[in-house]
């Protein structure tokens, strides 16, 4: 008896079970080519999430990049003309200790308390006497004083050219504050309803400071309105018996150089 050779059909295998070997192979043959290609469909999606989830992560950290570097120059600049605030003082109480009176600008602290006693809705001109290089206009401007609003008087001419460049909306004279009243004549259109001042008074006999304060309350201010000023001392810088003035006193500003106290003058009522 001769035997098939292992792997051959038999030869008397039927035609139907060939043709449904075929059929069974080729559904077979389908399903991979299915399954494969599904399989590339989900890998491709894959692929997909993870460059959009990259992309995402990459955006994520330019965004923050930029903001840090934003937030890194901003301090920066905030540095330099710090610095460069606190070198003009310096050289300019140098060159005359009796005008500029201190070593440094007011800091942020003392000139937002100066601006706390000037209300932003009463109508009318804020005047800024000795306003150095800004810090109380600033303090001004944060309190909701508008920018176009405000007056400030300076003598010394490096300062008025910083003082227009920072505020160019405001009006900057060039001139004598203890000359108050001649000084502002015709840049007011009507009377002031404050007088902010970060003048050294000490610096001048009391017969002046009073003179000032005078002029003021007779010549700028409506009537009510305030006269602040700042001091290192431990009294008045203006004389209060027989000035016809109240006044109050803040308590001492200590983040400042030196600690400062904020006096707040206004004519009494007859």
């Amino acid at each position: 008896m001769v035997h098939p050779a292992p792997g051959s059909r038999p030869r008397n295998a039927s035609l139907a079970t060939r043709l449904g070997q075929s059929s069974v192979a080729a559904r077979l043959e389908d399903e991979v080519r299915l399954t494969a290609a599904e399989l590339a469909d989900s890998v491709a999606q894959a692929r997909l999430r993870v460059a959009a989830a990259r992309y995402k992560v990459e955006d994520e950290v330019r965004n923050t990049a930029g903001k840090l570097k934003t937030r890194v120059r901003k301090a920066a600049d905030e540095a330099r003309a710090k610095f460069g605030d606190d070198a003009r003082f310096l050289k300019s109480w140098i060159d005359s200790p009796g005008r500029t009176g201190a070593v440094a600008p007011s800091s942020p602290f003392l000139a937002k308390r100066m601006a706390s006693y000037v209300d932003p809705l009463v109508e009318g001109p804020v005047v800024e006497i000795g306003p150095g290089t800004g810090p109380v206009t600033e303090a001004l401007i944060a309190r909701g004083i508008d920018e176009s609003r405000l007056v400030l008087v300076e003598f010394a001419p490096e300062f008025c050219e910083l003082l227009r460049g920072r505020f160019p909306r405001a009006t900057i004279v060039e001139g004598d504050a203890y000359a108050l009243s001649k000084t502002l004549e015709g840049h007011l259109g009507e009377k002031a309803s404050a007088v902010v001042s970060s003048l050294p008074l000490f610096n001048r006999p009391p017969a002046e400071r009073s003179a000032l304060v005078n002029d003021a309350f007779d010549n700028v201010l409506q009537p009510g309105a305030p006269f602040i000023q700042f001091t290192y001392a431990m009294v008045s810088p203006i004389t209060r018996k027989g000035s016809g003035l109240k006044s109050q006193v803040s308590d001492w500003v200590l983040r400042n150089i030196p600690p400062a106290r904020v006096w707040v003058y206004r004519r009494a009522k007859p």
